[in-house]
């Protein structure tokens, strides 16, 4: 098995004891890529540190939307020169909405408008964090599109209905799924994970959070992602191993890895 975990935050405190350690068990597991998504500036330097400690992780730049608050146009060209600084950013984000935790809205959208336009003209994808704020959401990429042209790449963690990921493959998007596809009760999830084409299928920790069963409780690391991918593939009823395959695949479709993640990482 060698799938690629598509979102991560190696970067937080609670790895900065064991953090080679976790990188020899995700290569241990077969991990053959990570994408690290930023979501605040203060993150930017000490994640390009990471990366070049480890030749296979990519990396992202953006703010995200419980962030909002620090949007500015500053921060909007800082965000700009790093995409542009090395090829090893390969997308604007975490950026997106969310109204489970926050009810600056309109703070949320200006700053997700903002990388959205970043993004499109870096021709960079853009990993959108979207809670509770689906229809918000499909309203402002749609209103984006019409005024400014598509703008592709992931939703990721998944945590919604069958029917708002096919409204946002409609819109071109890949759809992520995090340890929360493992969860018992996390049926709508799971009947998304069965609904969703082979070609736009991604598979992620975001980690720390949300460690999969059978490490549910713990932190999370990237080497567990290999429990996301056995239970997309069992609820797909294919094999494990052809389904990191396809997914690591769509990956690097993506974030526009091929060829370098996996001669990297080898």
């Amino acid at each position: 098995m060698q799938p690629i975990d598509t979102h991560v935050h190696i970067n937080f405190e609670s790895f900065d004891a064991d953090l080679e350690a976790v990188r020899d068990r995700w290569r241990a597991a077969g991990v053959v890529g990570l994408i690290h998504s930023c979501v605040r500036p203060q993150e930017f330097e000490k994640t390009r540190a990471i990366a070049d400690l480890v030749p296979e992780m990519s990396w992202s730049v953006g703010l995200h939307p419980l962030e909002a608050q620090s949007w500015s146009e500053e921060l909007a060209r800082e965000i700009a020169d790093r995409a542009r600084s090395s090829d090893r950013v390969v997308a604007i984000g975490e950026t997106g909405l969310d109204f489970f935790k926050a009810e600056n809205r309109q703070q949320q959208r200006d700053a997700f408008w903002g990388q959205l336009q970043i993004a499109q003209q870096l021709n960079l994808p853009v990993i959108i964090h979207c809670r509770d704020a689906a229809e918000e959401m499909v309203e402002l990429l749609r209103q984006f599109w019409q005024e400014n042209g598509p703008v592709g790449g992931v939703m990721h963690c998944w945590a919604g209905t069958p029917e708002q990921a096919r409204t946002f493959l409609d819109l071109g998007f890949y759809i992520s799924f995090s340890g929360i596809v493992t969860f018992k009760n996390a049926r709508s999830v799971q009947e998304s994970a069965k609904i969703v084409p082979e070609d736009r299928l991604l598979v992620e920790t975001d980690c720390p959070f949300l460690a999969p069963v059978p490490k549910r409780g713990k932190r999370n690391e990237p080497a567990y992602v290999r429990y996301v991918v056995e239970r997309v593939a069992e609820l797909r009823g294919v094999e494990a191993g052809a389904l990191a395959e396809r997914t690591a695949q769509n990956a690097m479709a993506c974030f526009d890895l091929e060829p370098t993640v996996r001669s990297r990482a080898s």
